[in-house]
């Protein structure tokens, strides 16, 4: 609840003083995971393809966010950050709904959550802010780890500015 509050209040400033800053990772990714909380609570039900695998489908509310671009194109729209939903399968991290492009051009959807600092950190329920690599690119970032109602970890959240 806490930290809901808190992602509320950071898009209320962020909106009151028209956008956030440019290139702030932890100013982005709070409008990021305020607009999603806006749509609802996290839950995971049933599966759904992201690429070429089948995986957990993720929900906000009762819109599916699996293959569902809307939240992450308006964040690059408004922000100029990259923005990923990422689901929890089984030890991994997929994306489902990014605006991050692979080197063809196309959405980097299927794709895993590298096993590196961020993983590590939102793997044990932490958040991570600090310069990555993403499919090959350096990026200043932040990924905030997604619970469920209940507290379980089912998902991630990542904003980035290119470096």
């Amino acid at each position: 609840m806490r930290n809901s509050m808190l992602a509320v209040a950071a898009v209320v400033c962020l909106f009151a003083t028209g956008v956030a800053r440019a290139n702030d990772p932890k100013a982005t990714i709070a409008a990021l995971d305020a607009r999603l909380a806006k749509i609802g609570a996290p839950k995971i039900d049933g599966t759904d393809k992201a690429g070429d695998k089948t995986v957990p489908a993720i929900f906000f509310g009762a819109r599916k966010i699996n293959g569902n671009y809307d939240v992450v194109d308006e964040i690059k729209k408004t922000t100029g950050a990259t923005a990923t939903v990422f689901v929890k399968d089984g030890e991994e991290f997929i994306r489902v709904s990014t605006n991050v492009l692979t080197p063809e051009g196309k959405r980097g959807v299927g794709t895993p959550l590298a096993r590196a600092k961020a993983y590590e950190a939102v793997s044990k329920g932490n958040s991570f802010c600090g310069d990555v690599d993403v499919l090959g690119t350096p990026f200043s970032a932040c990924y905030n780890p997604i619970k469920d109602a209940g507290g379980a970890i089912i998902g991630v959240t990542y904003i980035g500015f290119k470096k």
